[in-house]
């Protein structure tokens, strides 16, 4: 199971990385756009331009904050602790599907098992939290049984 959580890790990171790089990519060449805006003989289509251009960069911006809550909340994960009780971390078998309680990233496959990697704050997550083995979790006109814990 350690290995598992591992590869689930990774993949998180993966995801956080990718979206931080798109992030500061969107915001570099909307900088790029900015400085290279020129002033044009038909001005307030030059001060729309640069007010959307700085918009966008905002927007972008604003994003980075819950990159680096998504990264924290990876960081706290610890492979070593075992618990029967669903807590960030867990890896959990129901009868539905397969869960890792860390950030939002949706389904990811590994050794060809799908897990789909949800936020303790997801709807799905918040139900499971606290939860044990032989459980079971109303969710969406489904009774989903809790099969193991890890």
């Amino acid at each position: 199971m350690k290995k598992i959580k591992e590869a689930l890790i990774e993949e998180c990171n993966n995801f956080i990385e990718d979206r931080l790089d798109t992030i500061n990519k969107i915001i570099s060449s909307n900088k790029n756009a900015l400085l290279s805006e020129t002033k044009s003989s038909a001005g307030d289509k030059h001060e729309t331009a640069r007010a959307l251009l700085q918009l966008e960069i905002e927007k972008a911006s604003m994003q980075l904050p819950s990159v680096k809550k998504m990264k924290e909340t990876l960081d706290r994960i610890n492979l070593q602790t075992k618990h029967d009780i669903i807590h960030l971390g867990s890896l959990i078998y129901t009868n539905q599907r397969n869960y890792f309680l860390a950030i939002s990233v949706g389904n990811l496959s590994i050794d060809k098992k799908e897990y789909f990697v949800i936020s303790p704050s997801s709807p799905i997550g918040s139900l499971l939290l606290g939860k044990i083995n032989g459980d079971f979790v109303p969710f969406n006109d489904f009774n989903i049984e809790i099969l193991e814990v890890h």
